[in-house]
């Protein structure tokens, strides 16, 4: 049985790209009896009626999924944060952080329209946390789609990966994508596609070839909340934290109020930023004050 990889789902058809050929497929009416959903980015097993037209047989097993965007196989999440309009934000971007690190993907901050930084200050600022993030333990790129900054740097990390891109409304994602690869002709205010569509009429998922790896066409992340990480899971989503935690007195060691604690240690000596530890703290007290779900 011939092996591709979902690189489009629209109104029950599944597109599976394997080697250079589309092959549109239906899933198998098991399925849904058995609660099983293809995902744009599963490797599946199909069986083809013709060149190119088939039936998915089997979904192969997931290194991780994601509920929205509906994406599975994530290798990395290119996270896009404006120097400016929007303003640069340290709560939001470490929520992103947070969010990704939970899901096993590895996450890249790209910092953008580094051309508009017009006062000294402002470029301080920017130069100061993205120094902070890359001694958490993060890749950090600075870039301007307008003058062409850092853009270079970016096309090899997506190399054999399935990448999404994610952050505010307005930062300047698809400008970005635009830069990288120029053909791809993006708009700007909704991402069109290559296959044939025109604006987003939908909020389904699509990947796009950039050289050897693919990208999320996707408006990203639509739901910032922490469904499904628990407070012992959150120092894990905190690179600066994962590895100090080992050096606790206590075991399941939560950071707040425990004595002998690493964590608040490094945070006293400055090693860990002030703002990161007080975003944990307060990401913390939102998952123990959230509802219990049956």
């Amino acid at each position: 049985m011939p092996e591709g990889k979902i690189v489009k789902a629209l109104a029950g058809f599944y597109y599976v790209l394997d080697g250079e050929r589309f092959v549109q497929c239906r899933g198998r009416g098991l399925f849904r009896k058995n609660k099983i959903t293809p995902l744009v980015g599963d490797e599946v097993v199909y069986q083809a009626e013709n060149d190119k037209e088939g039936t998915i047989i089997e979904v192969l097993p997931r290194k991780n999924e994601l509920v929205r965007p509906p994406i599975s196989n994530v290798d990395q999440a290119i996270l896009v944060f404006s120097a400016i309009e929007p303003a640069f934000s340290t709560l939001l971007l470490d929520r992103f952080l947070v969010l990704v690190e939970a899901n096993g993907i590895e996450p890249v901050i790209c910092i953008s329209k580094t051309d508009l930084i017009e006062s000294a200050e402002l470029k301080e600022n920017i130069l100061s946390f993205a120094s902070d993030y890359q001694e958490a333990g993060y890749r950090v790129f600075q870039t301007s789609a307008e003058n062409m900054e850092g853009i270079s740097s970016l096309g090899p990390l997506f190399e054999d990966k399935i990448s999404v891109f994610a952050g505010q409304s307005g930062v300047g994602k698809s400008s970005l994508l635009n830069a990288i690869k120029p053909d791809l002709a993006l708009k700007t205010d909704d991402i069109s596609s290559h296959l044939g569509r025109g604006k987003h009429t939908t909020r389904h998922v699509e990947l796009i070839a950039i050289d050897s790896g693919l990208i999320a066409d996707t408006p990203g992340f639509s739901s910032l909340d922490f469904t499904g990480i628990e407070v012992q899971d959150l120092g894990h989503c905190f690179p600066e934290i994962r590895e100090r935690a080992g050096d606790c007195k206590f075991r399941g060691c939560t950071h707040v109020s425990e004595p002998k604690c690493a964590v608040k240690e490094a945070v006293q000596k400055g090693e860990i930023k002030e703002y990161r530890y007080t975003h944990y703290l307060s990401f913390l007290e939102e998952i123990k004050d959230r509802k219990p779900r049956y």
